[in-house]
């Protein structure tokens, strides 16, 4: 589970870095994994690394690798805790959780009960599922569209500069002045 959760995350952080960019322009990736079985060898049922230091274990190299682990065997021995938001998410994703815990939970986190809305309407019926989906890809494609608007109209106010630098550039030649009056016109 360890090589897979850090295969997942790094093709994750891999793909975020297009051609030519800077690698300072990675994003930072957090993985979550929620494993149904017991996992890590410890008290608590939530783990999280980092990269450390050995010696200095203060000593964060990036926080751009975030990997956390949730045991939901170890969470639902201690069942009934609902005192953070994460006990809330577990409940709520918790296939075992009775439908009274999972109305108390709806009623204590609002960003649960939007997600738990978007879940029942997606899942409602197929012409849902598609209508979703569509009005998703639309909106991607808006998007899409309006950056490549966007870039072109950069695109051809580049050209149009390089246009009339040429321009003045070949006005420059046409007057007969020395290389150096040219230099220094351009400047």
């Amino acid at each position: 589970m360890d090589k897979r959760s850090l295969f997942y995350w790094s093709e994750e952080f891999v793909k975020s870095l297009k051609k030519g960019q800077d690698y300072t322009e990675l994003p930072d990736v957090i993985a979550i994994n929620i494993v149904d079985f017991d996992y890590i060898n410890t008290s608590s049922f939530h783990s999280c690394f980092h990269l450390r230091d050995d010696n200095e274990r203060n000593v964060i190299l990036t926080n751009s690798l975030e990997i956390h682990f949730i045991n939901m065997v170890k969470y639902r021995k201690m069942k009934g805790k609902l005192n953070d938001s994460l006990s809330h998410w577990l409940t709520w994703f918790d296939r075992n959780s009775t439908p009274e815990l999972l109305e108390e939970v709806l009623k204590m986190d609002n960003a649960i009960q939007m997600a738990n809305e978007r879940l029942l309407y997606v899942t409602e019926d197929e012409d849902a599922q598609r209508e979703y989906l569509v009005r998703f890809r639309a909106m991607c494609d808006m998007t899409s569209m309006q950056n490549a608007a966007h870039r072109e109209g950069v695109k051809e106010g580049r050209e149009e500069a390089r246009k009339e630098d040429r321009q003045y550039f070949l006005e420059l030649l046409n007057q007969d002045l020395t290389k150096e009056e040219i230099k220094e016109r351009l400047q």
